[in-house]
């Protein structure tokens, strides 16, 4: 035992060295620097996720700090330059989800993730619920070091009852100071002892902590390449369904976050979820036809005739205006039509009025071809792509899906009001199932083109009529069904869906049709093609 006097001021200074580590700054309880419009942000995702809410309490009953994790887990996804706080400046407890986040965001993948993510709190806290499974992982692997981070945030807590009890120490010493200001060595002991037992203990506590956080650090690195990974996945997925489906990117912005996860649910789980690529595909070819059709496409060149179109007046024509003398002739001609032109025969798009997709969804259409996808997955896929080509030219789209004669149900879509996506998944997933009837749902699609020309006076509409199967008219019928088409000039596209013999010679189908064609291979969107560059 020391029996050496000390000065009080010699302890005061040793003590005091140790009261000021002791009662420092607690640290930070979040790794990801944040800032007050973060912080609400986060606050309203998290409000607004029930997924969210479900994760932290989940993980919240086995790991006490979960729910910060998950806020820095979303902050350095949705930020644009997340920044992590040193390690020295978090509290000891915290350490483990420090270098979890730390993991995550260092990693290569998370860098692909935060493409997907960055100022989109509904694309963050989607990969932060795909990386669930991963996050408990990680939070596993750091378990052991978690308690001792546990155990030395205790021993800091003692720490700070020793510092108090070496306050009392202190003034038990001063009141038995002598008046040189020396204290008595017993006394001047228990100081030292006191000072030294609460440094030991912090010192160990750390160190065990430390060392058992090293142990867990390849563990939760490999786990958090792995999941941000599988998150980035999970989130380009949903973009791609979203943009399979016509849901433009403004839209989906602006949508509440609620509205927004419903309907991501929706689209994951609609009839036609497995068929999203397709779709997509088709909705592709089809803005690529439109891109490559010209209006008055003069098609293939076969002669000249006379006319007033001076797109295809021939150039001989065209000399005779750099000749004064003849620029009088050349206005006569013209008035009176006699021009000389290029004559030509091809594709020509006069389409007008409304596009009316009639699409069987009778029993058959159920059956699958090439690549397991349906004769329905192809007809609707190809009706959507409709949908969208008559929106691009600004036409009333009508879609009629059909089976017996007794089943039939319209969707109306009109030029001037935006196509909800709720009505057009309504739309792709309704199927109505039973036999196949032609003549009720082109009896409708005649009545709306019928009716568009008696409210508009737009004529020239067009019908697609896609089918698996081939069905009788009667004769009474197609005398006013070929009334009606003279009258309203529409045109009828017929598609035969693995059903060659519906597309036949001599078929209901030809006989109908004005354009047909027979589709046996379900993963070709080009069978279609030339329909968008035509209507």
């Amino acid at each position: 035992m020391d029996t050496t006097p000390h000065t009080l001021d010699e302890l005061a200074s040793r003590a005091g060295a140790w009261l000021g580590r002791s009662t420092g700054a607690p640290g930070h309880t979040t790794a990801v620097v944040t800032d007050r419009f973060d912080r609400i942000t986060w606050q309203d995702t998290y409000e607004q996720s029930a997924g969210l809410r479900e994760l932290a309490g989940e993980l919240g009953e086995r790991y006490a700090h979960a729910p910060d994790l998950l806020t820095d887990a979303f902050l350095a996804a949705y930020k644009v330059a997340p920044q992590l706080r040193e390690r020295a400046e978090m509290a000891p407890s915290r350490l483990v989800a420090h270098q979890v986040v730390a993991a995550l965001t260092e990693s290569a993948e998370f860098a692909g993730l935060r493409g997907e993510t960055v100022g989109d709190p509904y694309a963050a806290a989607m990969a932060v619920l795909a990386q669930a499974s991963a996050l408990r992982g990680m939070l596993e692997s750091g378990r052991d070091a978690q308690v001792r981070a546990d155990r030395a945030t205790r021993a800091r807590q003692d720490a700070e009852d020793a510092a108090d009890a070496v306050g009392e120490a202190l003034r038990q010493a001063a009141a038995g100071a002598a008046e040189d200001g020396t204290v008595r060595a017993p006394a001047a002991d228990a100081v030292r002892r006191a000072v030294e037992a609460a440094e030991a203990t912090a010192r160990q506590a750390a160190q065990d902590a430390g060392q058992a956080l090293a142990a867990a650090v390849p563990g939760i690195r490999s786990a958090a390449r792995k999941a941000a990974a599988r998150a980035a996945e999970a989130v380009r997925e949903e973009a791609a369904l979203t943009r399979a489906w016509g849901v433009a990117p403004g839209d989906l912005e602006r949508m509440p976050f609620d509205r927004r996860a419903r309907l991501a649910e929706r689209l994951r789980t609609s009839r036609l979820a497995e068929w999203a690529e397709l779709i997509g595909r088709f909705r592709q070819m089809a803005r690529g036809e439109r891109a490559r059709k010209v209006e008055n496409a003069t098609g293939e060149l076969v002669g000249v005739t006379l006319g007033d179109d001076l797109s295809r007046v021939i150039p001989s024509e065209l000399a005779n205006l750099g000749l004064p003398e003849l620029r009088a002739v050349f206005a006569a001609r013209y008035a009176a039509g006699e021009l000389m032109l290029y004559d030509s025969r091809g594709e020509r798009a006069t389409g007008r009025g409304a596009v009316v997709a009639c699409v069987d969804t009778s029993h058959s259409m159920y059956e699958s071809g090439p690549g397991g996808v349906t004769r329905e997955a192809w007809a609707k896929a190809c009706a959507l792509a409709l949908l969208d080509q008559a929106r691009h030219a600004k036409r009333d789209f009508v879609g009629i899906l059909f089976s017996s004669a007794d089943k039939i149900q319209v969707f109306r879509f009109p030029a001037g009001s935006p196509a909800g996506i709720g009505q057009v998944l309504d739309f792709a997933e309704t199927f109505l199932g039973g036999g196949t009837s032609y003549q009720r749902p082109l009896s409708e699609a005649a009545g709306v083109l019928e009716a568009e020309f008696a409210d508009a006076a737009r004529a020239h509409g067009d019908i697609v009529m896609i089918t698996d199967d081939e069905c009788g008219v009667t004769e009474e019928w197609t005398r006013g069904w070929n009334e009606a088409k003279r009258r309203l000039g529409f045109r009828v596209f017929g598609v035969a869906v693995g059903a060659p013999l519906a597309a036949g010679a001599g078929s209901v189908l030809e006989a109908l049709s004005d354009n047909l064609r027979s589709v046996e291979d379900f993963t070709d969107v080009h069978a279609a093609a030339d329909l968008f560059r035509v209507i």
